[in-house]
């Protein structure tokens, strides 16, 4: 009976060091998981068949778009709106891209 005191005690005292070690390791995790998110993210436009970076110029360009489509309503992120919604909204960036126009009157010259 002592004996499985003692290896309670032994292990219950384990824990109790290592869980410190462990929430460590969680929260740089989630930092560098936070990172990848918010810089160097990339999401696929199906019916363009192209990749955009979202970076702090596509957060604008789509914060623009939310408000115009849906003015009034509480902010929604990307991620959480449906697909229909998402692809109305990369309908609209490329119907809207500055820097696409900008290459296509580029090249008309």
């Amino acid at each position: 009976m002592r004996k499985n005191f003692r290896s309670c005690s032994s292990l219950l005292l384990s824990a109790a060091l290592l869980a410190p070690l462990a929430m460590h390791a969680q929260d740089r995790d989630r930092d560098r998981d936070h990172d990848r998110d918010d810089r160097n993210q990339r999401v696929y436009d199906r019916a363009h068949h192209d990749y955009h970076a979202w970076n702090s110029d596509e957060d604008d360009a789509y914060r623009r778009w939310y408000g115009q489509t849906y003015n009034g309503r509480q902010y929604r992120d990307y991620r959480k709106l449906n697909k229909k919604q998402q692809q109305a909204y990369w309908n609209w960036r490329h119907d809207n891209d500055r820097d696409h126009d900008h290459d296509r009157d580029h090249d008309r010259h």
